[in-house]
């Protein structure tokens, strides 16, 4: 996975407050794109996109909250603020209950507004981190054979190699030498590493 490069976008129908937020972002060495509309943001986004978004609770046509649930699917790698005046300050909480990192009251302090992107730009790597280790994780789960993924299922119930031994009809060196290939497909370093790893793939369901 090509690791986009980590923006700071900018959605605000005020464009003195676009200039400035621009002006600050770029201050600190960070790219930074600014959009008067969410339809101009939705417009030109892409795939994968990451960073962090500044978003303006209040805007003709989509509104800031709006956005955030539209952003959720379309670039979930986004962290987001949002920027709000002091009458808005339940809509921002609000947001933040949706999954906003923060919220910045307008006229905002400068420093604060960074240590927020800051914040913003460490979660949003975080989350890239994730998702592109369970997508290595996903790669290396099609290795496994048919067999081994039965046996996989079984293991990170807790169950003793007799007892899946007996369910699967094979012996138990037989499992055992599964559990250690399923162990190295998966680069797994512990049992409770792969117990992890297939609570992230969805496979800690117990099978029957």
């Amino acid at each position: 996975m090509n690791k986009p490069e980590p923006t700071v976008y900018i959605v605000d129908d005020d464009e003195a407050v676009r200039n400035s937020l621009v002006w600050l972002v770029s201050s600190v060495k960070l790219p930074a794109i600014a959009y008067g509309s969410a339809d101009e943001l939705l417009d030109s986004l892409s795939p994968g996109t990451t960073g962090c978004i500044l978003i303006d609770v209040r805007m003709p046509g989509i509104s800031g909250l709006q956005l955030q649930e539209i952003l959720k699917e379309r670039a979930p790698g986004l962290a987001v603020i949002i920027v709000t005046a002091h009458a808005d300050v339940p809509m921002a909480i609000r947001a933040m209950k949706a999954g906003a990192v923060d919220f910045i009251e307008k006229p905002f302090n400068d420093q604060h507004v960074i240590e927020l992107i800051s914040k913003a730009m460490e979660k949003s790597a975080d989350a890239y981190r994730k998702a592109d280790r369970t997508g290595e994780m996903r790669e290396n789960f099609k290795t496994l054979t048919s067999r081994e993924t039965q046996v996989f299922e079984r293991i990170i119930t807790g169950r003793p190699n007799k007892v899946i031994a007996a369910e699967l009809s094979l012996s138990e060196k037989t499992i055992e030498i599964h559990r250690a290939k399923v162990m190295r497909k998966m680069q797994a370093k512990s049992f409770a590493e792969l117990v992890a790893m297939a609570t992230r793939l969805q496979l800690d369901k117990e099978t029957s």
